[in-house]
């Protein structure tokens, strides 16, 4: 009888089951969020090397504009819609820098004239320049550059210039093929980020009125965490509109009331109430009648909705559990202490409209889940 050391079929589960998971955690939103460098650095490296092949690997001529076309489109975006958006004005631009710069060296043979065409290559980069400081300014941009990359200074043969534009548009294809390839979508980067943020907030939260007060470095430390977090995800917002058919003002409302929720617990954290022992918070919190369970679990809810959206027992709740407490009891209240009941009163108010916001949206949060059904409508 074997060995249990013997015994091949306990390695192979192992084996397999690490197999499994790895595809599990490769394929996972979140592992891809959290390890978005090292997946985006793999994709372009990988593109480059596919660029490389075909095109210097069956000896297409000047190769090399492929993957300098490749590393623009793709070398400096992670997320899906903005590479979609990037290679679509790329493509714009490179055809009309293309066409000029098929029409610089085809006037030259006609007319013999390099002054000539340095003078109308100028021209064309003076008037790119006055489009490029303005909102079509990266498609203007890529004329100019494209043009250059066509015609030279103006000493191009024709052949020369077809064979650029065509390794231009193999570089924009392998691209956008790869960024189809485990793709860094916009919309986990926010939905991660604002419940990592949520998260926080409840945490602070709760701890200002019946923890540990804070110190002042941990204060500093916490919220220039959570500021740096509100600039991500401010930028990430056109492109998660674009992913998700959400409106953008939809999301720049809900960037508005997450910014004063955070301006409202620092405040708080802050003023009076910050001096109180936990002794005394917890006092106050009492009666002036401040639901701060029930904040702190609105919170927490929308966080792990965010997190994990597509599981229904994380769903954010149809209707509020937060009651407004009632002004008159806070009228006992020192005049120090005033301050913080109604910051508190906007608090509650302000994460009870965030959640209804973000309930209306939930549905589109999932990019698998809702590219399908749009797929299937």
């Amino acid at each position: 009888m074997a060995s249990a050391d013997s015994d091949p079929l306990p390695p192979r589960r192992t084996r397999f089951g690490r197999t499994g998971r790895m595809v599990r955690v490769i394929g996972s939103p979140y592992y891809r969020y959290r390890h978005a460098r090292l997946v985006h650095s793999l994709r372009v490296g990988l593109a480059m090397l596919v660029s490389i092949l075909a095109t210097t690997g069956i000896n297409i001529p000047h190769g090399i504009w492929a993957s300098v076309t490749l590393l623009v489109v793709i070398g400096g975006l992670q997320h899906h819609g903005n590479i979609r958006k990037k290679a679509a004005e790329r493509a714009l631009g490179t055809m009309l820098g293309a066409t000029i710069g098929l029409v610089m060296i085809l006037q030259r043979d006609l007319i013999g004239s390099l002054p000539l065409t340095y003078l109308l290559m100028s021209v064309v980069a003076a008037i790119c320049a006055w489009f490029a400081i303005g909102k079509p300014g990266y498609i203007a941009l890529l004329t100019a550059i494209t043009m250059c990359i066509v015609a030279g200074h103006g000493d191009n043969l024709i052949d020369t210039g077809l064979w650029r534009t065509l390794n231009v548009m193999i570089g924009i294809v392998v691209a956008l093929a790869f960024s189809f390839a485990l793709p860094l979508h916009a919309t986990y980067s926010w939905r991660y980020l604002l419940a990592d943020n949520l998260r926080a907030c409840a945490r602070v939260y709760a701890r200002m009125l019946s923890g540990k007060p804070f110190c002042a470095d941990e204060q500093l430390k916490i919220f220039l965490v959570l500021s740096a977090r509100l600039v991500q995800l401010r930028a990430l917002i056109p492109s998660v509109a674009k992913e998700i058919d959400v409106p953008q003002t939809r999301l720049e409302e809900i960037q508005r009331l997450h910014r004063a929720l955070l301006s409202a617990i620092e405040l708080m954290a802050t003023g009076a109430l910050a001096h109180l022992d936990a002794a005394g918070r917890e006092a106050f919190a009492r009666q002036c009648g401040i639901e701060v369970r029930t904040v702190r679990a609105t919170l927490l809810a929308m966080a792990r909705a965010l997190r994990f959206a597509g599981a229904t027992r994380f769903r954010i709740p149809e209707a509020s559990a937060l009651k407004e407490p009632d002004p008159a009891l806070a009228a006992g209240l020192p005049a120090d202490l005033q301050g913080p009941y109604w910051l508190g009163l906007r608090i509650a108010e302000q994460v009870d409209r965030l959640r209804a916001l973000l309930l209306e949206t939930e549905s589109q949060w999932n990019i698998e889940l809702h590219s399908r059904v749009l797929a299937l409508g």
